[in-house]
């Protein structure tokens, strides 16, 4: 362990130091200190109000407010997305305003809209009407007219039969009855028109029918055209229906069951003079409303437009605000002195930084009485601080979203700041690829300043926020992709002539002829004579599958010996004798071993099955290996190393945690009476006591956790190796999707690869074993 006590304490591979700190903020400066505090964003506040419920709190009423100036805010958004008004990317530059004059004018704004919103929907309902009774109009003018030309065809044949005159007048027609008779009165037939849902027509008909007991006439007419609806102010397929009928009896049930339908009635007079004289009336009203529309929607659009310009400018400052005074909320009020006391964590290099933003807000606040600002001790456990940057910011939100480390623990997101876009070129590595990914990046590299200012969309905003990720993993496909010698899924000879050449001068085909050795090897990369050969699918398969292999074991050695450097900074000799001892013994035991034997068989050209090796490992362990030997004492050196293997389980389960209980006794063994002399203190009340802590430990638990973590270990080893076969299989599959020529699904599948939890994954051999 000597060369790894000499190496560096790994100081910016860890979190940020912390310190539990006080201030004592005097009411007139605690909105400036903690709007500037947040500014800063190195200060996280402790919660001192838990106990009280959020309508408790001393800053209530200036929340809601913020509340609701976001649901106006949100409102605005909603109208100008309805509306279809594009905002400027570029806010208009205005002096700034105070929350006071922002809540007046947004009101302003919102009762404008409102009333401009309810006449045009006033407007828009009577448009709509008249262009129902404008269809009505010119449909149920044709049915009546119709029905006149039947009711004067069928008077003529009643001249002509003399016989027909004796027939009685009741059981006439009721159509005939009503053309002949007009509106004579209040027994003659009348009728009702309107429009109705295309899809209601048919049960709008039986029901009439039933009601009126056949004692009716319905006709219809398709509207032509979609409607839109008054009422919901959508397009639907309305027919036009005029119904027949006698007596005020009937009258009144067709127009309970047209309001029950839904169906709007409109009057439509017999003569053809009338009709034209209102069709006339209703066009020119029409003409007049939609002139009075387009005005209003133009002057509703402008208004808009005003208030997008704003709208992002406005939405953050609400936005802080409101952080701000939930932050208030945090802090205690001390009425007698008429201050906020909070307490909270931040980064000890950032101290100086806060005590200059605290005097600021002294100074810009007016205050007669400075902020104090000074440390505390404390037993609670400090949180996590990553200093992050635009570069190593995507990945360390990457690490973050499989899991945070611990205080002062080692970050994963420096590592995966390479590995993350190398196992990606590993399983998507392409030349052509990858040089068009890397001009995307440059693009948004290029662009950053004025996209950042943007509001972007979400699939867009997700590209911006990795456009580092994007370039290293273009970098690193463009690396792989000249390894694996394919642009686009085809080989090129950039690196000099091929080291294969046809068993005869004359033959041109691979795949029948076969190949020669003539040269010295490809100098890089895969030699492109492989691509169409007949071994070219079992070649490459066994290459990237023993690639992913080797990378698994390295990665996930990687986790172990971090977690060596992890229990060293803490002082913790037990997780490094009975967790990374017996971890590294178990892994390189088995994976390791299978690792070595990988490098063995390229350097020497043996045909050796390792799967078989592997397998009679476990199954035969004494057998003889037979052609499947690779070096001399290999079949004792397997004995050794499963011993060793199924040594470092129990060495894994059971010493660490009865160690942990004899030292818990031997460290508390006759203090729990230490207390007996003083009658002023109980130790009960004491969170630090000793028989608060003697009690804290259960040997159970621990127990349990421990078996737990060597059975996750055991496994995880298992599984995580087998993970990285995915590369392997990815691999595969981008290859066979570019061989069919679909760049864009080749893309896709990558890009879902850059998604896929798959990715996260990649991290498991690092994080499991922190």
């Amino acid at each position: 362990m000597g060369v790894f006590d000499r190496l560096p304490p790994m100081d910016h591979l860890r979190s940020e130091k912390m310190c539990f700190v006080q201030l004592i903020i005097p009411a007139e400066s605690a909105r400036v200190a903690v709007t500037y505090l947040g500014e800063l964003g190195l200060l996280q506040f402790k919660d001192s109000n838990e106990d009280k419920s959020p309508f408790q709190r001393i800053f209530v009423n200036q929340v809601k407010r913020c509340a609701e100036m976001a649901r106006k805010l949100r409102f605005f958004s909603d109208q100008i997305n309805k509306a279809g008004v594009r905002s400027s990317v570029r806010p208009a530059l205005e002096p700034d305003i105070d929350l006071e004059e922002l809540e007046a004018r947004l009101g302003e704004h919102e009762h404008e809209l409102l009333e401009m919103n309810t006449n045009s929907d006033k407007l828009q309902q009577t448009y709509n009407e008249l262009l129902e009774f404008k269809l009505v109009l010119t449909k149920a003018g044709g049915i009546l007219a119709s029905s006149h030309n039947h009711a004067a065809s069928a008077e003529r044949e009643l001249d002509e039969n003399i016989y027909d005159r004796e027939v009685d007048e009741g059981n006439a027609y009721l159509l005939e009855q009503g053309v002949h008779q007009g509106s004579s009165g209040n027994s003659g037939v009348r009728f009702v028109s309107g429009i109705i849902l295309k899809s209601k027509a048919l049960a709008f008909e039986r029901m009439l029918f039933r009601a009126t007991r056949g004692n009716m006439l319905f006709n219809q007419a398709p509207a032509g055209e979609p409607v839109t609806d008054p009422i919901s102010g959508e397009e639907v397929e309305k027919t036009v229906f005029v119904v027949f009928f006698s007596g005020e009896q009937a009258k009144a049930k067709i127009l309970k069951i047209c309001d029950s339908f839904g169906a709007s009635c409109y009057p439509v007079p017999e003569e053809m003079i009338k009709q034209r004289q209102i069709f006339n009336e209703v066009s020119a009203r029409l003409s007049d409303l939609e002139v009075t529309l387009d005005a209003g929607i133009q002057h509703r659009n402008k208004a808009l437009e005003s208030v997008g310009s704003q709208l992002w400018r406005w939405t953050i400052m609400v936005k802080k605000e409101k952080a701000v005074y939930d932050t208030l909320n945090m802090l205690n009020f001390d009425v007698t002195k008429k201050c906020l006391v909070g307490e909270g964590w931040c980064p000890i290099f950032a101290k100086s930084q806060i005590k200059d933003c605290l005097q600021r807000a002294t100074l810009h606040s007016n205050s007669q009485v400075g902020i104090i600002f000074h440390e505390m001790d404390t037993l609670e456990s400090p949180p996590t601080y990553f200093r992050t940057d635009k570069f190593t910011n995507a990945f360390q939100e990457i690490v973050d979203a499989y899991g945070v480390a611990r205080y002062q623990e080692a970050n994963p997101a420096v590592y995966s700041v390479v590995t993350f876009p190398f196992l990606f070129a590993v399983m998507f590595g392409d030349w052509g690829h990858g040089i068009c990914l890397l001009l995307g990046a440059l693009v948004l590299i290029l662009r950053e300043k004025k996209l950042s200012s943007q509001k972007l969309g979400s699939f867009m905003e997700m590209a911006f926020g990795g456009r580092y990720v994007i370039l290293l993993m273009a970098i690193f496909s463009i690396y792989c992709g000249l390894i694996y010698n394919e642009f686009f899924s085809v080989p090129f000879h950039i690196f000099g002539k091929s080291a294969y050449e046809c068993r005869e001068k004359s033959c041109s085909d691979a795949h029948t002829a076969g190949l020669l050795k003539v040269r010295d090897p490809y100098p890089f990369g895969v030699d492109p004579s492989w691509r169409g050969s007949r071994s070219e699918l079992p070649f490459l398969n066994s290459l990237k599958m023993k690639m992913s292999i080797l990378m698994g074991v390295a990665q996930m050695n990687l986790g172990i010996v971090l977690s060596y450097f992890d229990a060293r900074f803490h002082g913790n000799a037990l997780d490094i004798r009975y967790q990374f001892i017996p971890q590294m013994i178990f892994l390189n035991s088995l994976f390791g071993y299978l690792a070595l034997l990988i490098l063995i068989k390229w350097c020497t050209g043996s045909q050796a099955d390792l799967y078989h090796v592997m397998i009679y490992m476990f199954l035969d362990p004494a057998g003889d290996l037979g052609e499947n030997q690779l070096f001399w004492g290999q079949k004792e050196l397997q004995i050794l190393l499963l011993l060793m293997a199924l040594v470092a389980v129990p060495w894994m389960l059971f010493p660490k945690p009865f160690i942990l209980k004899k030292l818990h006794k031997e460290r508390f063994q006759g203090h729990t009476y230490r207390f007996l002399g003083t009658s002023e203190m109980d130790p009960d009340s004491e969170p630090d006591s000793a028989r608060a802590r003697h009690d804290d430990f259960n040997f159970s638990e621990v127990f349990v956790h421990q078996m737990i973590h060597s059975i996750e270990f055991v496994l995880g080893a298992v599984s995580n190796t087998a993970s990285y076969l995915r590369l392997w299989a990815l691999r595969f599959a981008s290859c066979d999707v570019l061989r069919q020529k679909s760049y864009f699904s080749q893309f896709y599948c990558s890009l879902l690869c850059v998604l896929h939890p798959f990715q996260l994954g990649t991290f498991r051999a690092v994080n499991s074993f922190l």
